[in-house]
């Protein structure tokens, strides 16, 4: 079964987009991109889909097309979930490896955080990307395409 990556691209750092296309130009592996509007990076090929500005439309695509031995990275933990439970390769941008043993976990963390938020007890802010958080990113990345390629 031939392996296609997929990045829901709309909060992709262009770090992780630039990596991922050009390992898997090297392995010879397909990269699509799916988000609301065009997104680019600075290397070739891949393929890119813009959905709808419907909400989840790029997570529901994604869904809909990656099959087991795919490999999807996303930042989106509710998403994540689904991919899961089809048993489909899933990592974020940071270098987590979403899994049965700890999706609900990270789910419960997320309602969690959210729920502070939403009371005014914690501020949401963006902590930007690093080079730390990409190596991670760039270690996980390795050990589950290798994983599925091996498959």
């Amino acid at each position: 079964m031939e392996t296609h990556i997929w990045i829901d691209a709309d909060s992709c750092p262009l770090m992780v987009r630039n990596h991922t296309v050009k390992e898997a130009s090297r392995l010879n592996i397909g990269v699509s991109f799916v988000a609301n509007k065009k997104i680019g990076c600075d290397y070739s090929p891949f393929n890119m889909i813009v959905c709808s500005n419907e909400k989840d439309a790029a997570d529901n695509y994604i869904l809909l097309n990656a099959k087991q031995n795919d490999l999807v990275i996303t930042r989106d933990i509710v998403f994540a979930a689904k991919l899961v439970e089809k048993n489909i390769v899933c990592i974020n941008d940071r270098g987590t490896t979403f899994n049965k043993d700890n999706i609900k976990t990270l789910l419960s963390n997320r309602d969690f955080d959210l729920q502070l938020a939403q009371m005014g007890l914690s501020k949401h802010f963006n902590e930007g990307y690093d080079k730390k958080k990409f190596e991670s990113f760039a270690n996980s990345f390795d050990k589950a395409i290798h994983q599925l390629l091996k498959n």
